[in-house]
């Protein structure tokens, strides 16, 4: 009886410190802080900055990390994909080097990420109440970098609070760069669904091609509607490599797993990340973000534009950027096409980008 209850103690305790371990592994403890930019001899370099700071906009908290290695250098406020993962974490698993160039402001947008908390109302999750976040978290950037004016850099979902927000405030920034432009989100999604179903129909993918058959969306606005909501859409996209990067297949795996581990946030603020995208999942602003016509509502605007857009983007159709591209009035633009990117290439080709954003800030 002894000896069974040693080997039971010895089973229990193996499964609890396996668990621990797995659980450790996949969510390690950490106090949150930015990981500073350190010179050859471990200190921290003069000027940079590392930082994650909360701000009251328009009644409400907002988190941000700002980086850069020398605080005199121009500021990029970066709008991010989503709503609901903050950019960050890109740039913490696919290091650009873009901080040795700009003081770069990564937000998280109301309801998401460091700016999420239970007390979100979501009737203010719209396109107004983000446009105008935005301006104040533009203003407060002004103000500490006593820089009247600055750069925006904005990717998928950002460039629809992006370019809304250049169009209505083009007083606020130089310059105004966009990666992977959202334009007529719509008409892209039925670019990539019939791209999507003839790629598994080639490989004779049977149980795909059924999955898409499921959703109509060439057809039905209903079911346009809850194909945006399943995960059909984003499994394929990642399957094919026209998702977020051409090499990136699993969204569990790849991406799910290293934003819980990204010791720059707590523990709390990681799994905020994943609330925060649930939350924002069906609030107005997205909804109105996936029925947005750039090519109706900004036509034009008053600063210069540069798209940045990968080759094999079917998030955002990468043809319908380029038409965007030639449509738009502006007093400069530019089109760069990345040849081995989908949807993110900062972080898939960083190199040719940081070398051709610097270019384009000097």
């Amino acid at each position: 009886m002894r000896k069974g209850f040693k080997t039971m103690f010895i089973i229990l305790f193996s499964i609890i410190l396996i668990a621990l371990i797995l659980f450790l592994t996949i969510l390690p403890p950490s106090k949150g802080k930015v990981k500073p930019f350190l010179d050859a001899n471990g200190k921290i370099i003069d000027g940079s900055i590392a930082e994650k700071v909360f701000v009251q906009i328009n009644n409400d908290t907002h988190g941000m990390i700002i980086r850069g290695e020398n605080i005199n250098n121009p500021v990029l406020f970066f709008l991010s994909g989503g709503p609901g993962i903050p950019e960050y974490w890109l740039s913490h698993e696919f290091p650009t080097d873009l901080e040795k160039h700009f003081t770069v402001c990564y937000w998280s947008y109301r309801g998401n990420g460091l700016s999420y908390h239970k007390d979100i109302d979501k009737n203010l999750m719209t396109t107004k109440q983000f446009l105008s976040d935005a301006v104040e978290v533009t203003n407060y950037l002004r103000n500490r970098f006593s820089q009247d004016k600055f750069y925006l850099l904005s990717h998928s979902f950002g460039s629809y609070i992006g370019i809304n927000l250049v169009s209505e405030h083009p007083e606020l920034f130089k310059s105004y760069f966009a990666m992977s432009q959202i334009s007529n989100q719509k008409k892209s999604e039925q670019i990539a669904y019939k791209y999507m179903k003839e790629q598994y129909e080639k490989s004779s993918n049977t149980k795909m091609v059924n999955e898409f058959n499921k959703y109509p969306i060439l057809t039905s606005d209903e079911a346009y509607e809850r194909y945006l909501c399943s995960m059909v859409r984003d499994n394929a996209m990642h399957d094919l490599g026209v998702g977020t990067t051409r090499k990136m297949k699993s969204v569990i795996k790849e991406i799910f797993f290293p934003t819980l581990r990204m010791k720059d946030f707590t523990i709390s603020e990681r799994l905020n990340i994943w609330v925060g995208k649930v939350f924002s999942k069906d609030t107005d602003v997205v909804n109105e973000s996936f029925n947005f016509d750039a090519f109706q509502n900004v036509k034009s605007i008053d600063i210069p534009i540069y798209f940045f857009a990968g080759k094999y983007d079917y998030t955002c159709a990468y043809e319908l950027q380029k038409e965007y591209y030639e449509f738009i009035k502006a007093p400069k633009k530019d089109f760069y096409t990345f040849e081995d990117s989908a949807h993110s290439p900062l972080f898939e080709e960083p190199d040719k980008f940081v070398e051709i954003l610097v270019s384009l800030t000097q």
